[in-house]
């Protein structure tokens, strides 16, 4: 192929190029703020909509955010594309804020004290958690011993806290987002279709200027 790369980037060149591209950060969220403007739907199910992908994102529910917000977003009847694209709120920035306050605020309100609200201790409890689910799932099939009591230690000591403690932030994230994006939305679709009448308007007095000067010619 003539735009093919000549020498294939490596793993990690990749990897930075994910979390850090040479281009900016600002170009992606750039791009993904106009490609939800032009979804076509109302502004507010739009903005209801990637308000629900923002509160998913501050649940434990990692890996499956997407599902979650597409849930959220129907049973609310906001627009289910624009809830996806708001999972983007919880992104490798975010994360660390995200689930260290959401476990921090859980882990008070349930009066467990504040020990063990660091990111690392999320990241390895959920790592633990899947290991655990992984021995749990051989075991029925005879492969080494249950490690069922691991996730039920997990989900009461972290899984839970995390749910409860990031409700509130998640539900204040999304009313600050739906409040921020409605009006952008509609201005934006407003002059959109200021912009597509004016183009409309254009191309009909073109036609009527050709069909008279075609007139013209024809009658002479």
């Amino acid at each position: 192929m003539i735009l093919k790369r000549r020498e294939k980037p490596s793993f990690w060149v990749r990897a930075r190029e994910f979390i850090a591209p040479r281009k900016g950060m600002l170009r992606g969220v750039d791009y993904l703020s106009k490609r939800m403007r032009r979804l076509p739907d109302s502004p507010h199910r739009i903005a209801l909509g990637f308000a629900c992908g923002a509160m998913a994102s501050f649940t434990p529910f990692f890996g499956f955010h997407f599902f979650v917000a597409a849930g959220i977003a129907w049973l609310v009847r906001g627009n289910v594309i624009a809830s996806l694209f708001g999972t983007a709120v919880g992104n490798p920035f975010t994360f660390p804020v995200i689930s260290t306050s959401s476990l921090y605020l859980g882990r008070w309100i349930m009066g467990r004290g504040e020990d063990g609200s660091t990111f690392d201790v999320v990241m390895d409890s959920f790592a633990d958690a899947f290991k655990s689910i992984w021995g749990t799932m051989k075991s029925w099939f005879g492969y080494g011993p249950s490690m069922w009591d691991g996730l039920v230690q997990f989900f009461d000591d972290v899984f839970l806290p995390y749910l409860i403690g990031g409700a509130i932030p998640g539900l204040v994230a999304g009313i600050l987002f739906y409040a921020i994006l409605l009006p952008v939305v509609s201005a934006y679709q407003s002059r959109r279709r200021i912009k597509l009448a004016e183009i409309r308007e254009k191309r009909e007095a073109d036609t009527l200027a050709a069909q008279a000067a075609f007139d013209e010619v024809a009658g002479d």
